[in-house]
């Protein structure tokens, strides 16, 4: 069926432009050997880790490709928040999880992707977070514990705005729900589209480990 719909729906590659001849591939082959990866999940001791050190209780972090201002790849990201492209949060988790095989991050025990707004989630439809997680899931067989962390509020695009204006206007933006599962001793890997200043994760980590006694870990597609 999907090759079917790719005969009378033929799909460009986002980033070059070619087109694609197999049903279901999010980017043509060529791209994706080109992409800017970063090769930090082998490397412990890299920038997005280091966005956390002294300022929240992550192990490592990680992220599947460099972002670059004007780059093409920008578009894969584009797609996914702006475009309804559910299938590229899949695509690309399942690339993150691949990078992930043999390593501290394939140790982990959960999955927990970080949540939106409700009244984003209507707008957009979906938590293009958890679409990467699921990804993620479906290489690594990590399970996914989704609902755990809720965003209480929500504001504008942080692109303009530092690291310090960043983590003050996040800090208070997330909370654990009212029953959480018991996550003491679990080793837990959070999952986001874009690490930038590392605030919207620092936060998130902050919350679970004042509840619990827990390893945490954070990777993402990209980072800036």
């Amino acid at each position: 069926m999907k090759e079917l719909l790719s005969f009378f729906f033929p799909v460009n590659c986002p980033v070059c432009g070619k087109l694609m001849n197999g049903a279901g591939v999010s980017l043509c082959a060529r791209c994706e050997y080109h992409m800017p990866r970063t090769g930090y999940t082998r490397h412990p001791d890299n920038p997005v880790s280091r966005l956390f050190w002294g300022r929240a209780p992550v192990q490592e972090g990680t992220a599947l490709f460099r972002f670059e201002k004007g780059s093409p790849y920008q578009r894969l990201l584009h797609d996914l928040k702006y475009r309804g492209n559910r299938e590229m949060g899949l695509y690309l988790g399942r690339l993150l999880g691949r990078s992930m095989e043999e390593t501290v991050y394939a140790a982990c025990e959960l999955l927990i992707p970080v949540p939106i707004h409700r009244r984003r989630l209507r707008e957009r439809g979906y938590n293009q977070s958890s679409l990467v997680a699921r990804g993620v899931s479906q290489i690594t067989g990590i399970p996914l514990c989704e609902g755990v962390l809720l965003r209480i509020s929500s504001h504008p695009s942080q692109t303009s705005k530092g690291k310090y204006d960043r983590y003050m206007n996040v800090r208070d933006d997330f909370q654990l729900r009212r029953d959480p599962p018991d996550l003491n001793g679990r080793k837990i890997l959070l999952i986001d589209d874009v690490v930038t200043t590392g605030a919207t994760l620092e936060t998130c980590a902050t919350v679970l480990s004042e509840r619990y006694d827990c390893l945490l870990y954070a990777a993402t597609v990209s980072c800036a």
